[in-house]
C-alpha cells in the first residue's frame, strides 16, 4: 500500500506529487530530499534506496536523473515498491516518449491521469501500458527530442549497415505522426550489465553478466513477431564449453546460467531452433532476462599500482586497455580509486597528447577520479598520480588504497555474444516492409580491480 508518490528533479524541485491516503505529512518531499542530499548514516556516500524517517518508509529509484519516490507507514515489501516505481517510470515514458523534467511539466495533466489509474487509494491497479489505453484519454504534448542532451554513440540503432539516431524510439505509444500516418517500425535492445572482480595480479576472480532483451513496437494491428537467437545457445550451467571454443558457425557457443521470458512469449519452437514467438504489447517491455557466469572475455583490463616515493609521498599508476575491436568505441568512462585517508594533495600526469580526459581529487572522501570521454578498441591509456600525505607512512600502503572501480558504456558490443539472428514479422504491410532496428549496449555494473 502506497501513501504518497512524487517525482523530484536533481535540484530537489517537486515536479509531480500525489497523496493517495493523507497518512504522511505534506512536507515529506522536502524531508526526503534533505536526507538524500546530506546522507551520512552508516558510512555510505549515497542514501540507500529504502530508509525510514520518523516512522515513514521512503522508497526511491533514480531514472534518467529524476528521483521517483514512494512513501508508506505500513510494512510493505521493498522489492515490490521498487519494482512499482520502475514500472511507473516506464509507463510514463511509453506515453510521453521522452522522460525528462521538461516533458513531465508539459504533460502534467496526462501524468496525473496515469497515476490515478495506476494507483487507487494507495492500492496498485495496473502498470500495463496496453490496459491503460482504455482508461487514459489525454494526448501527450510531444517534447522536441532535438533539444535533449546528445545521447552519443549508445543512441545508435542499426539495421544491417544502416544507422539511425536513438531519438526515433522516443515516440509516444499513443501520439499520431504529423499527417496522420504511422511509421511502421520495431526496436530491439540487447542490454548487458557486466560485473567483474580482478585480482591484484590481473586474474578474474568473479564474473557475471545480467542481460535483457528489450522491445518496443510501433507496428499496427499487433502482428506476431518471431525473434531468432544463436542456434548453439545453451541454457544451464555446465551445458557448454568454456570461453574460447569456436563453433562450426564461427560465433562461439553461448551458455546462459538461467533465463526468464515475458508472459507474451511462446516457447513452442525454442528448444528446437531457439526462436521466440510473441505478439508484442504496447510500450517497452523485457522479452527475455538472462544471467551468465560462464567465463567471457572482459572488455577492459585494468592495471593498478601504488608505490611509496618517500616518507610523505607515493605514486599511483593506472592503466586501462580496451580488449575489443578497433571498430568499437566505448564512451562515458569513469575510473575511481580510494586513496589513503591522510592524502592531502594529488598531482596528475596523462599520456602526451591525451584529449577528452579529466582528472580530479575528491578531498572530502579521499578519492581519485579519472574521466575519459571515449576509448577506441585496442587502445591503452595511462594515468600517473603523485600523492602527498599529511603524515609519515606506516604499514602497507596497498592495504589503505583501492580497489579501483570503473563505469562505462559500449554501444554495439555484447560480451556474452548472444545475438538476434533475425526479426520476422508475420503480417504483410502492403508495398513497404516495416523498419527493424536492433541495438547492442554493454554497461558496467560492478567492474573492480584489486590492488
Amino acid at each position: 500500500m502506497i501513501s504518497q508518490f512524487f517525482v523530484l528533479s536533481q535540484r530537489g524541485d517537486n515536479i509531480v506529487f500525489r497523496d493517495y491516503r493523507g497518512e504522511v505529512p505534506k512536507g515529506s518531499a522536502e524531508i526526503f530530499f534533505r536526507k538524500v542530499k546530506f546522507w551520512e548514516d552508516g558510512g555510505l556516500e549515497e542514501a540507500p534506496p529504502i530508509f525510514n524517517v520518523d516512522g515513514v518508509n521512503y522508497f526511491h529509484v533514480k531514472v534518467v536523473g529524476l528521483l521517483f519516490v514512494a512513501t508508506t507507514r505500513v510494512n510493505t515489501s521493498p522489492s515490490y515498491v521498487l519494482e512499482l516505481l520502475q514500472r511507473i517510470a516506464r509507463v510514463i515514458k511509453d506515453y510521453l516518449g521522452i522522460l525528462n523534467e521538461d516533458s513531465l511539466r508539459k504533460n502534467f495533466v496526462l501524468v496525473y491521469e496515469l497515476l490515478d489509474e495506476v494507483i487507487d487509494f494507495g492500492y496498485v491497479q495496473t502498470t500495463s501500458t496496453e490496459l491503460l489505453k482504455s482508461y487514459v484519454f489525454n494526448e501527450p504534448l510531444v517534447v522536441d527530442a532535438a533539444r535533449m542532451s546528445p545521447l552519443g554513440p549508445a543512441a545508435l540503432f542499426t539495421q544491417g549497415t544502416k544507422r539511425m539516431p536513438g531519438i526515433a524510439v522516443t515516440k509516444s505509444v499513443v501520439a499520431t505522426e504529423p499527417g496522420g500516418r504511422k511509421r511502421e517500425e520495431i526496436f530491439v535492445d540487447i542490454i548487458e550489465k557486466i560485473s567483474i572482480t580482478f585480482s591484484s595480479s590481473g586474474y578474474i576472480l568473479t564474473s557475471e553478466i545480467d542481460g535483457t532483451i528489450q522491445m518496443k513496437s510501433y507496428l499496427s494491428g499487433n502482428p506476431e513477431i518471431r525473434l531468432a537467437l544463436n542456434d548453439d545457445l545453451a541454457i544451464g550451467k555446465g551445458q557448454g564449453p568454456v570461453y574460447g571454443y569456436r563453433s562450426s558457425t564461427g560465433s562461439g557457443v553461448v551458455v546462459l546460467d538461467d533465463c526468464n521470458f515475458h508472459e507474451s512469449v511462446r516457447l513452442d519452437s525454442f528448444e528446437v531452433d531457439r526462436t521466440l514467438s510473441l505478439v508484442p504489447p504496447d510500450g517497452e517491455f523485457p522479452v527475455m532476462n538472462y544471467r551468465m557466469t560462464q567465463e567471457f572475455k572482459p572488455p577492459f583490463r585494468i592495471n593498478a599500482l601504488i608505490e611509496e616515493a618517500g616518507p610523505h609521498k607515493a605514486e599511483v599508476i593506472l592503466k586501462v586497455r580496451a580488449e575489443f575491436a578497433s571498430s568499437i568505441t566505448a564512451n562515458t568512462i569513469k575510473v575511481q580509486m580510494p586513496l589513503p585517508k591522510y592524502t592531502n594533495r594529488v598531482s596528475f600526469e596523462l599520456d602526451p597528447g591525451a584529449s577528452g580526459q579529466t582528472t580530479d581529487f575528491k578531498e572530502t572522501n579521499k578519492r581519485l577520479e579519472w574521466n575519459l570521454k571515449k576509448i577506441v578498441g585496442g587502445c591503452e591509456h595511462t594515468l600517473r598520480a603523485k600523492l602527498t600525505f599529511s603524515q609519515e607512512l606506516h604499514g602497507n600502503i596497498t592495504k589503505e588504497s583501492g580497489p579501483v572501480s570503473m563505469t562505462f558504456t559500449i554501444p554495439m558490443y555484447n560480451a556474452s555474444r548472444l545475438q538476434v539472428k533475425y526479426l520476422q514479422i508475420a503480417k504483410k504491410f502492403g508495398t513497404h516492409e516495416p523498419y527493424r532496428w536492433v541495438r547492442y549496449v554493454t554497461q558496467a555494473n560492478s567492474y573492480v580491480a584489486r590492488i
